[in-house]
């Protein structure tokens, strides 16, 4: 497999963020229902959030995809709201390179969910930061904030990564992704 990105894999990750700039603003309805319970189970639903870099990876395992796709889903999520959004960018960068960090840590070679999983948790670590700079976590108190990076913590590994994993999963049985990657028993049995 060639080290950089090729045209296809460049349009294939751009139209995966698309899809999800779409599905993250959709998702912010699911989020706000569950936002009702006042407990912060909301924030399990939060991994929907980093999905597109999770995706992208799983799909086409090479230096950048996550990032890029994590980025330009943030972009597509600003276009689709009707307007630009700093926070929602910055968002995006620091998912997309968390994201990518994992995959690194496993130099791009694997596919399995341990490493989808290790990519939703550390991206949703990544996040909790941003939520203390931006003043969404500074007045909860102690047991509300415990909540709030469990649920965190678990839509990471949850959402972003096996749900994104069973979906790649899909595409491949489907034969979808062979143009990135022919599949072979090999591939299932790393799966």
């Amino acid at each position: 497999m060639s080290k950089g990105l090729k045209l296809s894999e460049i349009l294939v990750t751009i139209l995966i963020a698309i899809v999800f700039s779409i599905i993250y603003n959709i998702w912010n309805f699911v989020y706000k229902a569950f936002q009702v319970s006042g407990l912060h189970i909301e924030e399990i639903t939060y991994g929907a959030w980093f999905m597109a870099a999770v995706v992208a990876y799983l799909i086409i395992p090479k230096a950048g995809i996550a990032l890029l796709a994590e980025f330009a889903a943030g972009a597509g999520e600003t276009i689709i709201m009707g307007r630009f959004d700093i926070a929602t960018m910055i968002y995006a960068f620091v998912q997309g390179l968390a994201c990518e960090i994992i995959f690194a840590i496993f130099r791009y070679k694997s596919r399995k969910a341990i490493v989808a999983i290790l990519a939703g948790l550390l991206t949703a670590i990544s996040t909790l930061p941003l939520d203390f700079a931006y003043g969404y976590l500074a007045s909860l108190t102690s047991w509300n904030l415990i909540l709030y990076i469990v649920f965190r913590l678990l839509g990471g590994i949850l959402v972003a990564g096996l749900l994104s994993y069973y979906i790649v999963k899909a595409l491949d049985q489907t034969g979808v992704t062979r143009l990135f990657r022919p599949s072979s028993k090999e591939d299932y049995d790393n799966l």
